[in-house]
């Protein structure tokens, strides 16, 4: 079966994806959506002369529920990919001022402003318009797929992060050993965005209980190091090509008629950080190894979220930061160092572009 995948938000990301989506036998025809008309169409053109799928652009602002809404109406996806954000997660890494320097060194928890006003919209749309297939969200999820959890919002899953980790582990299994792939063990991760960029980079915590937590074969073997193993694959906006490699293959799975996978992702079901998850015939469920418990996995997810910022959860979805955080935000703006409800998303959101400049 053809399905029609809707993608929101055009930015590197979202275009590296939509070339493997739209070279699949599974996409019949992709509709990307998004603020940057010229951006949009040169990409839809683009696709259109690579690819044997049918593609075309619409304007959107995704910040606006009701546009969304009828979008979504109006194309009836078998999967949402969102990918929209205000400010991309590495724009302060190239922007190189101090403020940008000072913000991003503190994880990407004083972001958020920036990275749930789309997402929010467009699962509000979804709820409204009545939508029950999958969404898949880029934008931060280890952390805003537990705030619209609590809003009862929370998209089907999250993407990348702890799927990057899992190829890592992969590679450094396949490192000098001869076995054809088939014959690796199943490889199962629990782990936070927070701890990505270490494992990417190659950097071994010396503290165990700040390690990914790696499981090998049906009976889940701990071998946290394999994800730290191997020639550091650095930071950056390249990275989104281990984002991308981890990515599709769970979006491959959620289409209809999708092969089955066994991988680890993000925000599951609203969790922080991210877990082994099963997906068959579309529906997602956990994997955990055998005597690995949920609450354990989540509590520690919780406490790797702190390296992002994040020290708690309320129930009304009130983000709170850590101390470290709140002291650096109040050398800008003592209200951007307060507890963010996803109310105040939007007058927090322009606070900080004042003080980025942007």
């Amino acid at each position: 079966m053809s399905s029609r995948v809707l993608i929101i938000g055009i930015g590197d990301m979202a275009r590296q994806i939509a070339h493997w989506l739209a070279d699949s036998t599974l996409v019949g025809e992709l509709i990307l959506a998004s603020r940057n008309v010229e951006r949009g169409e040169a990409l839809a053109n683009l696709l259109s002369a690579c690819h044997p799928c049918r593609v075309r652009f619409v304007e959107l602002d995704g910040t606006v529920q009701s546009d969304v809404e009828r979008l979504i109406e109006q194309v009836e996806p078998h999967l949402i990919l969102q990918n929209a954000t205000l400010i991309g997660p590495w724009e302060l890494v190239e922007r190189g001022d101090e403020k940008s320097k000072t913000l991003f060194s503190v994880g990407l928890g004083p972001q958020l402003p920036a990275q749930l006003p789309v997402v929010m919209a467009v699962m509000r749309a979804v709820r409204a318009t009545g939508y029950d297939g999958p969404v898949a969200n880029l934008s931060l999820p280890d952390i805003t797929n537990p705030v619209l959890a609590k809003l009862g919002l929370a998209p089907t899953v999250g993407l990348g992060n702890a799927g990057m980790v899992q190829h890592k582990v992969r590679a450094a299994l396949l490192a000098g050993n001869s076995e054809p792939l088939e014959n690796l063990p199943v490889i199962r991760i629990v782990a936070h965005h927070s701890q990505t960029g270490i494992s990417m980079s190659s950097r071994l915590p010396a503290n165990p209980d700040e390690r990914c937590r790696v499981y090998l074969g049906e009976e889940g073997t701990r071998a946290d190091e394999l994800a730290y193993s191997g020639p550091t694959i650095g930071r950056g906006i390249t990275n989104n090509i281990s984002t991308t490699a981890s990515t599709v293959p769970v979006l491959f799975s959620l289409l209809p008629g999708g092969p089955s996978l066994r991988a680890s992702m993000p925000g599951f079901d609203g969790l922080p950080g991210g877990y082994p998850l099963r997906i068959e015939q579309g529906q997602v469920s956990l994997d955990l190894p055998p005597d690995v418990a949920l609450e354990d996995a989540i509590s520690f997810n919780e406490k790797l979220a702190r390296h992002d910022g994040i020290e708690c959860i309320g129930d009304d979805g009130t983000v709170t930061f850590t101390s470290k955080v709140a002291e650096v935000m109040a050398q800008f703006d003592p209200v951007l160092a307060e507890p963010l409800h996803p109310d105040d998303i939007w007058p927090r959101f322009k606070r900080l572009c004042e003080v980025l400049e942007v």
